[in-house]
């Protein structure tokens, strides 16, 4: 390796990894069932589930994860941001042009995956979003987390606007049911019919993204601050006593929060989607709390080490993921969408989640990087990088 190449590298993070590797398993719950049945992306209930099993299932999804996951691993784009940027030292200019293809290689991967694999994609998001970062990458760790603060109370204000005026995420029900039906059927059909139910659910999700993507650009925001301050590099130490009070505070406010938003109806309610989002990063600062204080001690080491390989190549992970949704629930492979309950899908997200966390550890032992995260980093670096160690 050349000096050049290794002043490119970051300088890897146990706990960084790790938390990301948790991250991954909570989206990978939540994204799962838009593999399943295509009612949830039209925000209705799957009427072929509705035993109280079923229901039990999505409260708890909803009460645990979703709304959450994505949060952390926003946080921690802008946390691993700030040991590109001291990674790169005073080579500024070359940094900025590195950066920028890399969010350009990040780009083209992300329209692929929403358009072969998976129309909830937010790889192309992060890299528009990248593009701020980068532009505002000098702010104050301060000045970050008030503008991240400023950021989350806009929204959710909005969304509890919406609420008080009316508005309604589900205008006609019995459309939104239909809907689910066609989305079922067309991801039930083969490799044509699922990319095409992928290019007409586009202009839904990006319309999403106008709440969910400043949100992540909040936690990018945070995690830029943290990454700043290092409060990640150095274990916990004297950190336990905030740790603790993260979960005194978050817990109570961020699991009541949650209630509200999957009593309230979820992502169908303006007011339950106000409540989480108001909420959310609290429960989420909680579960990372937690986290880092079971990783200090000898067994959450070894769990920190058991996470941390699927986190070190997250991309590829998070790719091959959706990959494996598609074969095991669209018409391109088993073609279970549509006859798969909420109960049973946890189950597989446990299962695959598994199976990744072993293929990641025996891919990491004989290579430096996952297969897409040497591509992208064949982009950003603008030449080959030796693969094997």
């Amino acid at each position: 390796m050349t000096e050049t190449q290794r002043s490119r590298t970051p300088t890897r993070l146990l706990d960084v990894d790790a938390l990301r590797g948790f991250a991954l398993f909570g989206i990978l719950v939540v994204n799962l069932a838009y593999f399943a049945s295509g009612y949830p992306f039209h925000l209705v209930a799957d009427p072929a589930h509705g035993s109280w099993r079923d229901d039990s299932v999505e409260f708890g999804v909803r009460l645990l994860f979703e709304k959450k996951f994505y949060l952390l691993f926003s946080f921690l784009f802008g946390y691993s941001f700030t040991l590109q940027l001291a990674a790169a030292g005073t080579a500024g200019a070359n940094f900025t042009a590195r950066f920028v293809r890399r969010l350009g290689g990040l780009f083209v991967l992300g329209g692929l995956h929403a358009v072969l694999l998976f129309q909830g994609d937010i790889l192309t998001t992060y890299a528009l979003l990248g593009l701020v970062l980068l532009a505002v990458h000098r702010i104050q760790p301060r000045t970050a987390v008030i503008a991240a603060g400023a950021i989350v109370s806009v929204i959710a204000v909005g969304m509890a606007v919406a609420a008080l005026a009316g508005v309604e995420m589900v205008t006609d029900q019995d459309a939104a049911l239909a809907d689910g039906r066609a989305s079922t059927d067309a991801l039930a059909g083969g490799l044509g019919s699922v990319i095409d139910e992928h290019l007409r659910s586009l202009p839904t999700m990006a319309a999403s993204l106008a709440v969910q993507g400043p949100l992540a650009l909040a936690a990018f925001l945070v995690g830029l601050a943290a990454g700043r301050r290092k409060l990640l590099a150095d274990g916990i130490g004297r950190r336990t006593v905030v740790l603790r009070r993260l979960e005194l505070v978050g817990y109570p406010i961020g699991l009541a929060g949650a209630l509200v938003f999957a009593v309230g109806g979820g992502t169908a309610s303006p007011a339950a989607l106000a409540a989480s989002i108001l909420t959310a990063p609290l429960l989420v600062s909680a579960y990372v709390a937690t986290l880092l204080r079971v990783f200090a001690t000898p067994r959450g080491g070894r769990l920190a080490r058991a996470l941390a390989p699927a986190g070190r190549m997250a991309l590829s992970d998070y790719l091959g993921r959706s990959l494996l949704g598609v074969l095991i629930f669209t018409g391109v492979g088993l073609g279970l969408t549509g006859d798969t309950p909420p109960t049973v899908v946890p189950v597989v997200a446990v299962g695959i989640f598994a199976v990744q966390l072993e293929l990641s550890r025996r891919w990491l032992a004989r290579y430096r990087y996952g297969p897409a995260e040497w591509v992208l980093r064949a982009v950003t670096n603008g030449e080959r990088p030796r693969m094997r160690r």
